[in-house]
């Protein structure tokens, strides 16, 4: 590292790779690649892993497809992956409108090495410029409250916190709760760019909400939409790690639909390479993120 260097934007590290597999906002009719069932949840971490990806996220989904908060489907998905490959399993707790309890849940069923916690409340839409409309908007609420809850359930079942940030407030949000002793280093944010609501997609904007991480920051960017290919970019060379996966983007960067998550993994990681940086190994992402669970 060099002497200008931050620890955090150190571009000689290892670059983990995080696979979102599936979501629960879009379909088949979509991109028919996206995952619904357990073993297809396995034969997608699989590929992903196999590609360079060192931790899949996951929500949850019935057999048909629709979005699922149900612990036994959590535990069909987590049952299948882990058996699968080696990969970091990381569960979501974001949903509009379901109870903490229930969001936390899968959490302290299954113990999950890593799961995502949504730092703040937002506007959260889709505009659609040639209707002159929004295709949908809700408020996506996460009060400190239920922040604070979901925290306590994670140490709980000694899952690592990977702190989701759509914005820069959303960063600040994480300083009472270091303070409080609810969150504690090394630390981990995702940086969540390209939400209508949120940040925009700028890596200018990228830079900013990266000189507001506290010490002992490990991050990642996550681009939603095909300006994802532009922030892995510029996450590698700042020294940043990447999520990519049929969740945030169905396209390669020719404009060509991922036939799965592991082509979307492939193309990050040659993109990594291309830097001169390595891709990261899960024994290194584990250390790296004091990881206890599998």
């Amino acid at each position: 590292m060099g002497t200008w260097t931050r620890a955090n934007q150190d571009p000689e590290r290892p670059c983990m790779i995080t696979c979102a597999l599936s979501g629960v906002v879009a379909n088949r009719s979509q991109c028919p690649a996206i995952p619904y069932r357990p073993e297809e949840y396995a034969a997608e971490a699989r590929r992903a892993f196999e590609a360079g990806a060192a931790a899949v996220h996951i929500h949850a989904r019935r057999p048909d497809g629709t979005p699922s908060y149900e612990v036994e489907d959590y535990r069909a998905i987590y049952e299948a992956v882990t058996a699968a490959c080696p990969v970091i399993v990381n569960f979501s707790t974001g949903a509009v409108g379901i109870p903490t309890e229930k969001k936390t849940a899968p959490v302290l069923a299954m113990r999950p090495a890593v799961a995502a916690l949504n730092m703040g409340s937002m506007n959260y839409a889709k505009y659609h410029s040639g209707r002159k409309a929004f295709v949908f908007e809700f408020v996506f609420a996460n009060p400190f409250s239920e922040i604070v809850e979901i925290l306590r359930a994670m140490r709980e079942a000694g899952t690592k916190p990977e702190m989701e940030c759509f914005d820069v407030g959303h960063i600040g949000n994480a300083y009472p709760l270091v303070d409080m002793g609810l969150l504690a280093p090394p630390f981990q944010f995702s940086l969540i760019m390209g939400v209508l609501g949120g940040v925009p997609p700028t890596v200018a904007n990228l830079l900013a909400m990266v000189g507001q991480l506290p010490d002992q920051s490990d991050w990642e960017v996550i681009g939603i939409g095909r300006d994802q290919w532009r922030l892995v970019a510029a996450a590698c060379a700042i020294g940043g790690n990447v999520r990519v996966g049929l969740e945030d983007n169905f396209y390669l960067p020719d404009g060509t639909m991922a036939r799965s998550n592991g082509e979307l993994v492939e193309r990050a990681a040659r993109m990594v390479r291309d830097q001169g940086r390595a891709v990261a190994t899960v024994e290194e992402c584990r250390a790296r993120l004091g990881l206890v669970n599998r």
